[in-house]
């Protein structure tokens, strides 16, 4: 399909991360050997937390979350660039570039405040640990998680509807690995201001009202760990604490620099580069059993 050509597209094509087959290899091998570890590490915390009643508690019921989105997130987008990794072509069809940004959206933002929620929970259970079981109750455990994923999917649905209300004519090759929003307005035949709008807007309430909340949270919980007497108990309280920030800062970090910038019409190499590190992130939530 031609640029000249200005039937709507039907399908996409990728021009991926590289287009040297050396080095496409090497990633085959690399983003496979990491999607092996993400999937594995996840099914192995979901399955622990259901089967050992220890580990009932708020804060795993929250990761035992967080771990299925992940492993939804890497699945949504990891199996396909592998495979694009070995075939010369890269498409996929218009069809399947909506569903995949539905699901990468729905997912990924329902991480986004996942990782709040257990920010707070550490707040509650560092700051007020004697009301911790009145606060943190199995209602508004529940109340708190079915927010996550209603958020996680009102932004997914509005960020998608405004992407592909925009027309696609002619142009079909996208200089990026998977679909993304930012990626596919770059091709839209027609003003893009409003949609760039729309999503900003998403990102407000997705990306920065929870960084807001989590550095509120850690705020206090370095202010409280500071005032504790024991080395003991400031270690504890920083080692469970410690695993959650990485993931934020890595999660965070890379959404708000793809998210919450003024769209350009080229993709830079290093924009694909911060893509890598929520798509093929391997989490490292394990540290908290």
């Amino acid at each position: 399909m031609g640029e000249e050509n200005q039937t709507f597209v039907t399908e996409f094509i990728f021009l991926g991360l590289s287009q040297d087959l050396q080095t496409q290899i090497l990633l085959f091998i690399l983003f496979l050997i990491i999607y092996l570890l993400t999937v594995l590490g996840n099914l192995l915390i979901i399955l622990l937390i259901f089967m050992d009643s220890r580990l009932h508690t708020p804060m795993y019921f929250f990761l035992r979350n967080l771990s299925f989105a992940d492993l939804c997130f890497s699945t949504s987008i990891v199996p396909q660039v592998l495979v694009h990794f070995l075939v010369k072509r890269k498409t996929i069809s218009f069809f399947g570039c909506v569903t995949q940004i539905i699901v990468f959206l729905l997912v990924g933002c329902t991480e986004c405040a996942l990782l709040a929620v257990m920010s707070y929970d550490r707040y509650v259970a560092v700051c007020k640990p004697l009301h911790y079981s009145t606060i943190m109750t199995q209602k508004v455990c529940l109340q708190l998680t079915i927010g996550s994923w209603a958020s996680g999917a009102l932004v997914s649905l509005v960020d998608t509807i405004f992407t592909f209300q925009l027309p696609y004519q002619g142009q079909n090759i996208i200089n990026h690995y998977f679909c993304e929003p930012p990626a596919l307005l770059k091709l839209a035949s027609a003003d893009t201001y409003s949609t760039e709008m729309a999503i900003f807007a998403m990102g407000v309430v997705i990306l920065l009202a929870p960084v807001c909340l989590i550095l509120v949270s850690y705020w206090n919980i370095i202010s409280t760990v500071i005032q504790m007497q024991s080395g003991e108990g400031r270690l504890k309280a920083f080692s469970t604490c410690g695993s959650h920030l990485i993931v934020v800062v890595l999660f965070y970090g890379s959404g708000i620099f793809t998210y919450m910038r003024p769209n350009s019409k080229t993709t830079k190499e290093q924009d694909k580069m911060i893509c890598v590190l929520y798509s093929g992130d391997s989490n490292v939530e394990p540290h908290y059993l």
